[in-house]
């Protein structure tokens, strides 16, 4: 197996962690997370990509995992995300890259896609489609929909504090694994969603339960609930035309719950993703759910490599 580096690089005025494996030399993959994920989340992408002849790299975002938090983190938003994935390729002299996203990581790549065309070879997202971070049709979806709880200042950190680190990512990793959206009851608070004796889904282990459990017991959860959803709808990117015409890629689990959001479905399907991105290319996986690159790493790999393979 590819051995897997972990390095620090000070980003912007704070301390950054990345993980690194594969020549300096190769072309580069650089691999955004999403929540409640890591760096670790791209544990197998990583060696398949670096196997293949490319350099992989993947941070913590700034208040994730081993990444230092904004001192005010509750001011913490996407722009700053863009800001520290530029300098990141700054630091690492890379000019242009590949872009692989999961979840609230396609924001990012939305965001810088659109700010830093020159830089981006292509672009994967998994999980959500390019767009630029929005709100949900709230009206549309129950007081309980997990996204309101979480902007509800402190209702998520007092709702999380009851529980260990580990058991608050064993339940998200159980609620958005499923098909439906998680939804509380009108006097139910979202980790007990999950009952406690609910298994693991069968392609998590408690080795990676303990990996991501220890990582968010150093960072905590509350640059989480800022980015992404405090900041869902907060910012003006100053885009007018958000439209790129690079190579890109969206893998979505038909059986990811995300697809349940009002307006998700229609937009993956109904051409207005293509709109944006004309050189679009959408494969569904008949039995993924919102973690495709964990639950089958096998078959992503294969579909991430014949893309870059196809656009090198």
């Amino acid at each position: 197996m590819e051995k897997i580096e972990h390095k620090y690089l000070e980003i912007n005025g704070l301390k950054h962690h990345f993980a690194e494996t594969g020549s300096d030399s190769s072309p580069a993959v650089v691999f955004l997370h999403g929540f409640p994920e890591i760096w670790y989340s791209w544990r197998h992408q990583m060696v398949a990509v670096a196997k293949a002849g490319f350099r992989a790299i993947a941070p913590d975002f700034r208040g994730y995992g081993l990444s230092e938090p904004k001192p005010k983190l509750e001011k913490t938003t996407f722009m700053d995300l863009d800001a520290d994935l530029l300098a990141l390729l700054d630091a690492l002299s890379l000019s242009k890259v590949y872009l692989v996203g999961k979840d609230f990581g396609a924001f990012v790549i939305t965001i810088f896609s659109l700010l830093h065309k020159d830089r981006v070879l292509g672009f994967v997202t998994m999980g959500v489609p390019f767009m630029l971070p929005t709100l949900p049709s709230y009206h549309l979806l129950p007081e309980g929909f997990y996204i309101s709880r979480f902007q509800e200042p402190g209702r998520a950190e007092a709702d999380f504090g009851r529980l260990d680190a580990k058991t608050v990512v064993k339940n998200i990793y159980i609620m958005f694994s499923k098909t439906e959206i998680p939804i509380a009851h009108e006097n139910q608070e979202i980790m007990d969603i999950v009952e406690p004796s609910t298994p693991l889904p069968s392609w998590f282990t408690e080795e990676d339960l303990a990996a991501y459990g220890d990582l968010y017991e150093n960072s905590g959860f509350k640059t989480a609930m800022q980015i992404p959803y405090r900041s869902l709808g907060a910012e003006d990117f100053g885009i007018s035309d958000p439209k790129v015409d690079v190579p890109a890629l969206l893998i979505m689990g038909e059986k990811d719950y995300l697809l349940n959001f009002p307006g998700i479905e229609e937009y993956i399907r109904g051409g207005a993703a293509k709109s944006l991105v004309p050189n679009l290319e959408i494969i569904f996986m008949p039995e993924g759910n919102h973690f495709v690159q964990e639950q089958s790493p096998d078959e992503v790999n294969e579909i991430i490599l014949n893309f870059l393979k196809s656009h090198i």
